[in-house]
């Protein structure tokens, strides 16, 4: 059987870095994963900008491909992926799954940005990995880039999960995203899982994250 590549997108003020272990761990099951770097962590790039990279790299792999959005990177994989013909299945981890021509500042009521670049949280160990290792938690918080404001009030300009199979991941004790939002959104996916951990279960349980996501992209 054929299974499908495993393109993973990370979130807000992260990188590609960020799933090291992940792609360890699905490459220890036989699987091919492979990341994204998306341009407005760390440059003024907008939404567009990052679906145009999704789709770059998804045009890249030449066969099924299943695409994994964290937190904010399920926003670009929801319109990078509208229309792509072998993208097998969408995952949203913790991740924004909104209708077109919505943006994460309207769902999320959040004030106007100040700044082209809005700085990581100051309280980054709390937001994003409460139940993560402490030495590697302050190893990422060291990582994380300052996020494009565009990127929170771009625009959807179409949904890949109208016509592609879907699943979404709640993370139970996210401080981030509350699970109830999460749930909502959910609402919008083929199947849902439950994850009992933070925000971040890529560093904080990789394994058991790699077994989900192997069961769950097979077809």
């Amino acid at each position: 059987m054929l299974l499908p590549d495993i393109l993973l997108v990370h979130g807000a003020f992260h990188g590609a870095w960020c799933w090291e272990s992940l792609v360890a761990e699905l490459n220890r099951l036989g699987r091919t994963a492979r990341t994204v770097e998306l341009p407005s962590a760390g440059t003024p790039a907008g939404l567009h900008e990052d679906a145009e990279a999704i789709r770059h790299a998804i045009t890249a792999i030449d066969r099924p491909v299943a695409v994994v959005g964290h937190s904010y990177g399920g926003f670009p994989v929801t319109e990078a992926t509208a229309g792509a013909a072998h993208v097998s299945r969408l995952v949203y981890l913790a991740a924004w799954m909104v209708e077109p021509g919505t943006s994460i500042a309207e769902v999320a009521g959040l004030p106007p940005f100040e700044t082209e670049m809005v700085p990581p949280p100051l309280d980054a160990v709390a937001q994003f990995y409460g139940d993560v290792d402490p030495e590697v938690a302050e190893r990422a918080v060291a990582r994380l880039r300052p996020q494009s404001a565009r990127s929170g009030t771009d625009r959807l300009r179409a949904a890949g999960w109208l016509t592609i199979p879907s699943t979404y991941l709640v993370c139970d004790n996210d401080k981030t995203m509350p699970p109830s939002l999460q749930e909502e959104m959910a609402a919008r996916a083929s199947a849902v899982h439950h994850l009992p951990t933070s925000h971040s279960p890529f560093l904080s349980a990789p394994g058991p994250l790699a077994v989900l996501l192997h069961q769950i992209t097979k077809v």
